[in-house]
């Protein structure tokens, strides 16, 4: 890979399979279909990449074909503070598209990874023309609250068991990411970034959480055995 391109000049067409994963394209019309490939685009990205950055003019409505992604920003103390990952399904931005602003977050891959984006000329055509494209988007909208809301409480817990159960619990949502299902391709070190704990804490509240049943650590990855487990850590005072 020629890194020396930024993302849009490393970009291509999307093949059948890729396209395939993208499930929102299945809610349009023939010609609302034909008009959206025609303007989607994929490029590969490498680890520590971005593909947003603070400050940045909207162009795409970006989507994770595959890989894991990361949004952050930095607060006023220069901490750097992430507000959830984004698996292989995800698509991000639509606030930021509809409003046509600079981001105010950063995008950047854990790991390499196809990350596709729709034009936001097309993304605002579509939210013209399209009644179920607009469900579909007016869903992510609803469900990126209700996670952003919930990751807000995460930051609260002191538990770390709870903080990684919760975590991983939001990386599940069926709605944000139709793509992933029980299987998440995940390090320790990668979740560790996420959930903002050490790599050995997060370990032993893994440890924790397959003792319990509810997750089964499998070669590079995780299995959710139970995911209301996860969803409801810390709400039992017992």
């Amino acid at each position: 890979m020629n890194t020396s391109l930024s993302l849009r000049q490393r970009s291509r067409a999307l093949t059948s399979d890729e396209l395939h994963q993208i499930r929102w394209l299945t809610l349009l019309t023939p010609h609302e279909r034909r008009r959206a490939v025609e303007n989607l685009r994929v490029a590969e990205v490498n680890p520590g990449e971005f593909v947003c950055r603070t400050g940045k003019p909207v162009t795409y409505w970006f989507g994770v074909i595959t890989g894991l992604f990361k949004m952050s920003a930095d607060s006023f103390e220069g901490l750097n503070v992430t507000f959830t990952g984004i698996p292989p399904g995800g698509w991000f931005g639509e606030g930021t598209a509809l409003k046509r602003e600079a981001y105010r977050y950063n995008i950047q891959a854990l790991r390499e990874g196809l990350i596709a984006g729709l034009h936001v000329e097309t993304f605002h055509w579509l939210l013209d023309q399209s009644l179920g494209f607009n469900r579909f988007v007016l869903k992510q909208l609803n469900e990126r609250l209700g996670q952003f809301i919930a990751a807000r409480e995460i930051d609260r817990m002191s538990n770390p068991n709870v903080r990684v159960a919760r975590s991983l619990a939001a990386l599940f949502n069926p709605v944000l990411y139709p793509g992933l299902e029980s299987v998440l391709r995940i390090t320790q070190q990668e979740l560790a970034y996420l959930v903002g704990l050490s790599r050995q804490r997060v370990n032993e509240a893994l440890a924790y959480w397959s003792a319990q049943g509810a997750i089964q650590v499998e070669y590079g990855g995780l299995r959710v055995l139970d995911l209301q487990a996860l969803q409801q850590a810390g709400l039992n005072p017992n």
